[in-house]
């Protein structure tokens, strides 16, 4: 994407570094981060400059870095991690975008002037255009190392090639890429086709999701709002993997269904959305800002259940003591599925809260267990492709638990090395990376 063709340069890039500040040096989320930043600008396409710029910065920064290095005779100071940051931006704009070189170099060097570090002009001028005059022979140096080619930690680097042996690389490429706009079509309204065809007359260039009778692929990002029947609650935006829960969990009109760490809710109204409606539905929500969010959605799509603030991993504050047919566990996880949508997860992720995760798990599983009936049905998610969450969590379940059987998931998507579950990588058929594994519950 090119720099906006007004004297805007500066003050998009300044706004684009502190809010990598934000991200890298205070440890915010972008999820955070990023509608503060964009809320600065009315223009459209200002917002879309500087939300390509932190997006990119944050994807390609493990990468970045190892270039900044070879090229800086001497590591910045902590304290000046502005100056690290705006070096990355620049950085970014000569490897990544579309804007010109010299603009991107000296309107990445104007910014420096709002630093109040006078030296900090004269070093970023350098740097970058030194990278320019030995961007090949540097290059070349970096990707010798994978971890810094493919721009990841390394730890996550090691996870990936000896989890994938014959897919890392794949799945490295595919968190660096952007993810698509996808729709999950509200059949309690019209059809997939009838949708299809509403956007077609708006102009709006949309195809059906292979692997999911409601989803809907958009080929430009967009403002969702600005979609025929938005408000209406014609649709929500949800990625084709996580729509597989609903289709896989099947809910039936008046089954008794616990939709744990339900928010936002996406796959809470697509089980509703599956069975007219008609479902005695729990949606359980630790943190209770999310479940506003929940809430909202629930309200924009005419839609109705039972929603309270629980932790899922302590039944005996909430639960009621009646069990339930069936229990959504999306787990809370290290969405290192969902990297390609949330790149500061590379920074903000580190191997010891893998082991910390993991026994959340465990404990919500054991915890939910009782909850379910003899001959219902656990289905088991999360947004990882680390198997430790995965596969090895569900083994471990089923070696301590009688009752619990394995159920096969016949289906055509995700990766077929799952011995246990189905694990999607990232990019497969466009999805998000996700792991399902469905469970039934035995009579004693």
């Amino acid at each position: 994407m090119s720099s906006p063709q007004t004297n805007s340069g500066v003050h998009t890039r300044f706004v684009a570094l502190k809010m990598c500040l934000n991200v890298i040096e205070h440890g915010r989320s972008l999820s955070q981060v990023l509608p503060e930043g964009l809320a600065q600008f009315e223009d459209r396409r200002e917002r879309a400059f500087v939300q390509n710029l932190v997006l990119g910065t944050l994807r390609w920064q493990f990468r970045l870095m190892a270039i900044r290095d070879l090229l800086l005779k001497k590591k910045l100071k902590a304290k000046d991690e502005d100056v690290n940051q705006l070096i990355l931006i620049g950085l970014f704009q000569l490897l990544y975008s579309e804007t010109a070189n010299h603009a991107a170099v000296s309107e990445t060097v104007n910014v420096s002037a709002k630093l109040k570090k006078p030296w900090a002009k004269g070093l970023v001028n350098g740097l970058l255009r030194n990278f320019m005059r030995e961007q090949e022979s540097i290059c070349a140096a970096v990707d010798l190392k994978p971890a810094q080619k493919y721009a990841h930690p390394q730890w996550f680097f090691k996870a990936m090639r000896e989890a994938y042996p014959d897919n890392w690389q794949s799945v490295l490429e595919a968190n660096n890429q952007i993810a698509p706009l996808t729709l999950r079509n509200n059949a309690l309204q019209q059809t997939r086709a009838q949708l299809l065809d509403i956007l077609t007359r708006a102009e709006v260039a949309a195809s059906a999701h292979p692997h999911c009778s409601q989803g809907i692929v958009l080929t430009q990002s967009c403002d969702i709002s600005q979609l025929p029947t938005y408000h209406e609650g014609g649709f929500s935006v949800q990625d084709a993997a996580a729509q597989q829960a609903a289709f896989l969990l099947q809910p039936r009109a008046g089954e008794r269904i616990l939709d744990a760490c339900a928010a936002p809710g996406g796959k809470t109204s697509h089980l509703l959305e599956s069975a007219q409606g008609d479902l005695d539905l729990l949606a359980l929500e630790k943190e209770p800002e999310r479940l506003d969010r929940l809430a909202e959605n629930l309200h924009r799509l005419n839609l109705q259940c039972d929603y309270r603030v629980g932790d899922a991993g302590q039944p005996q504050a909430w639960w009621d003591g009646r069990q339930f047919d069936k229990i959504l566990l999306d787990a809370p996880c290290s969405a290192t599925g969902i990297i390609r949508r949330h790149p500061d997860i590379k920074w903000h992720r580190i191997p010891e809260d893998i082991d910390e995760l993991v026994e959340i798990q465990q404990h919500i599983l054991d915890a939910l267990w009782p909850t379910l009936k003899p001959g219902g049905q656990m289905l088991y998610a999360t947004c990882s492709v680390l198997p430790q969450e995965n596969s090895e969590q569900m083994r471990a379940f089923l070696a301590r638990t009688a009752d619990a059987k394995l159920l096969p998931l016949n289906v055509t998507w995700g990766w077929p090395g799952s011995q246990i579950g189905r694990q999607i990588l990232p990019g497969q058929d466009g999805m998000d990376g996700f792991y399902y594994c469905l469970l039934h519950k035995q009579n004693s």
